[in-house]
């Protein structure tokens, strides 16, 4: 039963929580495709979409979501394997590039749908988002030996060191001792490759954004596709946008572009990775991403272009919809759009903040920005503009964080598993159970 903006806000801040997370984990169960069970792209806020692409790092993002639908007693155990089954035999049977999937795919054929021109590929970071649930799901359903059987079977496919650009039957030295194998690529991973373009996206993974999974799961992967501690430390710690230490609006940002960029770089890689006492060489992740999330809502608070509706009670830049089609909003890059997923995905790092923004957006706003799959992607009251869209990229990552606040359960499912562990050790990481 959808609950109203009303009704919400009568309940106390935990009644609120799960309240707020069931909605919005309806976008993975009732507006799924239908076929696949893996999660659209987007949808609309009355209907779906006729079509059947899905979405690779969503569907990724939705297994996690599925799990905290079990835990907490939305759905049965028998229909999350049930469901998990018919993702699993779709995956299996679709097309890949070197072991990676496609950003986007047909849910009843498993065909890639092309992202772009030269983007008809592989996609590592939306393959390495969808590892990072099926291995979460792998540990939570740890009796199921064959399901965990075939989660081993995808996860050991994927040729993370081919996305070094990796010359086949060639290798050569360089390696410390023990980081991870020996190979003939460049010591940075490539975001893309095609079969019929090869390596012309030439998009390099440095960060910081939004990847540190993709090189932790790439280090943790078994002989002979493992990558090594070079290519974690000239590839993603090397990039123009990785070093800060600037103080914004009086917090010191480690890592990062000037103001921190789009919230979902404190989001995505740490739907799974426990940051809280996470570190390596580089920053301690928790308290990067206090910091982050601190200066995206100080700039909202400071608000220096005047935009309607921004304050303490309404913060959040992240990549959503906007009025102009979709974009990655932050403190250096806005337009007055304001994303609920940004404030409740950040849940975990200012729970204050982030439950006063989920009042507001529900008294100051109602069925404006809420509906049946629970918050609209984003809203801009400076133009008037409401989005008519849910997004999995955005709706996912709200069902988790909320549960990473509430029992971190998510974060010891994903943090459990030896692949995880591994990696985490091989890239020089501290403050984990290795």
């Amino acid at each position: 039963m959808e609950e109203t903006p009303e009704a919400l806000l009568t309940l106390d801040d935990d009644a609120l929580l799960e309240k707020v997370a069931r909605q919005t984990f309806r976008f993975l169960r009732e507006g799924a495709e239908p076929n696949s069970f893996l999660a659209r792209d987007r949808t609309g806020i009355i209907s779906d979409p006729p079509n059947d692409l899905v979405a690779v790092g969503g569907s990724g993002f939705g297994l996690m979501a599925l799990v905290v639908a079990v835990e907490r007693g939305w759905i049965t155990r028998a229909e999350a394997l049930a469901r998990l089954g018919r993702m699993l035999a779709v995956l299996e049977g679709a097309e890949r590039h070197h072991g990676a999937f496609p950003h986007f795919l047909h849910g009843k054929s498993g065909k890639t749908i092309a992202f772009g021109p030269n983007d008809d590929g592989g996609d590592l970071v939306e393959t390495s988002f969808l590892m990072m649930g099926l291995i979460t799901a792998r540990q939570y359903f740890s009796v199921e030996k064959n399901l965990a059987a075939r989660i081993n079977a995808l996860w050991e496919s994927v040729e993370w060191d081919w996305y070094t650009r990796a010359v086949p039957g060639k290798v050569y030295g360089g390696f410390p001792s023990g980081t991870a194998t020996k190979q003939s690529g460049e010591n940075v991973l490539y975001w893309h490759w095609s079969p019929h373009a090869g390596w012309a996206m030439n998009h390099q993974i440095r960060g910081w954004n939004e990847c540190l999974i993709t090189y932790v799961l790439a280090a943790g992967a078994s002989e002979p596709h493992a990558i090594g501690r070079d290519v974690y430390e000239q590839g993603f710690c090397a990039g123009a946008g990785y070093k800060n230490g600037n103080i914004y609006y009086g917090v010191r940002l480690p890592l990062g572009p000037a103001l921190g960029g789009p919230l979902f770089f404190a989001h995505y890689s740490f739907l799974g990775l426990d940051p809280r006492n996470l570190r390596d060489a580089h920053a301690d992740y928790w308290r990067q991403n206090l910091a982050h999330v601190a200066i995206n809502r100080a700039h909202c608070m400071a608000n220096p272009k005047g935009f309607k509706g921004y304050g303490a009670a309404s913060w959040g830049l992240t990549a959503s919809d906007d009025p102009d089609g979709y974009d990655a909003h932050a403190p250096a890059h806005d337009n007055g759009t304001i994303s609920p997923t940004a404030a409740l995905a950040s849940l975990p790092y200012a729970p204050d903040a982030s439950l006063t923004a989920l009042r507001h957006f529900l008294k100051t706003h109602g069925r404006r920005v809420w509906g049946r799959f629970g918050f609209i992607d984003a809203f801009n009251e400076t133009r008037d503009w409401w989005a008519q869209t849910f997004l999995a990229i955005d709706q996912a990552p709200i069902v988790v964080m909320i549960e990473n606040y509430r029992s971190g359960l998510l974060w010891k499912l994903f943090m459990s598993a030896p692949e995880v562990r591994r990696g985490l050790a091989r890239l020089g990481f501290e403050g984990f159970v290795a």
